[in-house]
């Protein structure tokens, strides 16, 4: 739309506009409370179906625990335990998934920022574990430190990305060792969002537990989740005890996991959408059923990773058609045991932020949105199947996030009136653009994407001619010049500063410096 007719008498005038349009904006968007209904792809007879399914794969067939705590403690609660595999009645998962919380609220750093989750309330995540970067010059290359804190300085200023997350990008210049310290602590230094806690084992998870205690107190931790911890199953049916152990250290201090089994459809899964549903259905029960275990009553999340698998190579696909069906499938299943649920969002496959890459993300975002998940992670950067985190998608990804928030939202009512007095007002043949509801609205009335260039051919050619990989590299460069940090307390930085250097000098450093593969 070309420039709006001024109304006459209106302070500021056409310039003052634009500049109040063109003003960088990063407060960020309350958590998502979504306006649209849920798409219920099962019937009834459907979820049960399902359920049924199940619970008789986790009493006939049964969950592998590699784990002598998690035996121990199963035996404590009754289950059938043989060996290291576990039989869980119907009955028992029942009633300890029962006092699993179904909706909280995030505590942030900035109280402003603290988010209420569960229930129609949602929250965006950017992506995390990335190996390689796409950096700021399009370059595929090895992160670092400093990469990471790009990454997190830009969920910090993108509105609709409520979490820093954790580990966006592996810092390959620290030791394996040290990495979750760095990691946790970029995530609290660099942002006053909600992040994500690092569960590489039960001791690094533990000293995230530590650096939270240091940044929010452990009172504050036993009245409410400040972070959230993904423990991944090693499907089909087994639970290991890295898993484990982090899952403890998190559910002991009250703070929520998602419970993910990590499906690949047809090659860990039945090769059928129904029954690798009803397989990771099991798979995630048993674990949410074990954090009550833990701790009844601590906050979790139905997790899953979902991709499908090419028949013909064995490489994991993104955006097909079958994850958003399992998507909807989850989401029903997890309304059904009343708890919240975590996805993935905005996944690519591409090589590069291509068209593929672009058409796999949007067909997974518009089933995440419509199948009602709350905690939608991977949602900025993910590309080349998780392999690279890309700094261009990551900065579209954040935009697309905040036009499916909007979409999502569901229309707006509140000046239908008046827009209806507007057609009054104008009459066959007129048109809208000086009206005075058009001025007042025009802004909020229709998305506006910054990163996607719907101007003339002409204007584009005469402007370079500049690709949206390259408009987008050069609004993070932008992003990036107008950081500003948000400073934390100097008491709980030097605090935090000082358990690191402790806690580097008493692990280990065995690891290599992953400088080279």
């Amino acid at each position: 739309m070309g420039e709006l007719p001024i109304r006459q008498g209106r302070a500021g005038g056409r310039g003052a506009r634009r500049a109040l349009r063109e003003a960088p904006d990063f407060a960020m968007l309350p958590a998502l409370h979504r306006g649209l209904p849920t798409c219920e792809i099962m019937d009834p007879e459907h979820v049960a179906r399902i359920d049924a399914a199940s619970m008789a794969i986790l009493e006939d067939v049964g969950v592998i625990f590699r784990d002598p705590i998690a035996l121990a403690d199963w035996k404590r609660v009754g289950a059938d335990v043989r060996g290291e595999r576990v039989h869980l009645d119907r009955a028992l998962v029942r009633q300890l998934i029962s006092t699993i919380p179904s909706s909280w609220t995030y505590r942030a750093r900035n109280p402003e920022k603290s988010l209420p989750f569960g229930g129609k309330n949602a929250i965006f995540v950017p992506m995390t574990g990335a190996p390689f970067l796409r950096d700021l010059d399009d370059v595929r290359r090895w992160p670092t430190l400093n990469d990471l804190a790009m990454f997190h300085k830009l969920a910090h200023m993108s509105p609709a990305l409520h979490s820093t997350a954790h580990h966006i990008v592996e810092p390959m210049d620290k030791v394996v060792a040290h990495r979750h310290l760095h990691i946790t602590y970029s995530s609290m230094k660099h942002s006053d969002k909600t992040f994500m806690g690092m569960t590489t084992s039960g001791k690094n998870a533990e000293d995230v537990m530590t650096m939270c205690e240091i940044l929010f107190g452990r009172d504050v931790m036993e009245t409410t989740p400040v972070t959230t911890g993904n423990c991944n199953g090693n499907s089909p049916l087994v639970w290991d005890e890295t898993m484990l152990s982090a899952m403890r250290a998190f559910c002991s201090r009250n703070q929520p996991v998602l419970c993910s089994p990590f499906v690949l459809g047809g090659a860990n899964t039945p090769a059928s959408v129904a029954p690798a549903v009803a397989q990771l259905n099991a798979e995630a029960l048993s674990a949410l059923a074990y954090t009550q275990v833990i701790r009844k009553g601590c906050p979790a999340i139905y997790g899953h990773y979902l991709s499908t698998v090419s028949m013909k190579s064995g490489a994991p696909m993104a955006g097909t058609p079958e994850i958003s069906l399992m998507n909807f499938m989850i989401g029903q299943m997890a309304r059904f045991y009343n708890v919240p649920w975590r996805t993935s969002n905005l996944l690519g496959g591409a090589k590069t932020f291509d068209a593929q890459a672009g058409y796999e993300s949007a067909m997974t975002m518009n089933a995440v949105l419509h199948a009602g998940a709350n905690y939608i992670w991977h949602s900025a950067g993910w590309n080349e199947a998780g392999m690279h985190c890309s700094v261009a998608k990551f900065v579209v990804d954040a935009e697309m996030c905040a036009m499916g928030y909007r979409m999502a939202e569901g229309p707006r009512w509140d000046d239908f009136d008046v827009a209806m007095q507007a057609v009054r007002d104008v009459g066959p043949g007129g048109h809208y653009l000086g009206h005075p509801h058009t001025l007042e609205n025009f802004e909020r009335a229709f998305f506006m994407p910054k990163m996607f260039d719907n101007n003339s051919i002409e204007q584009w050619q005469a402007e370079g001619s500049v690709e949206i990989t390259a408009r987008a590299l050069e609004h993070a460069k932008k992003l990036l010049g107008d950081y500003e940090e948000p400073r934390l307390d100097a008491g709980i930085d030097e605090a935090l500063r000082d358990f690191i250097a402790r806690r580097e000098r008493e692990i280990p450093a065995v690891d290599a410096l992953n400088t080279e593969h």
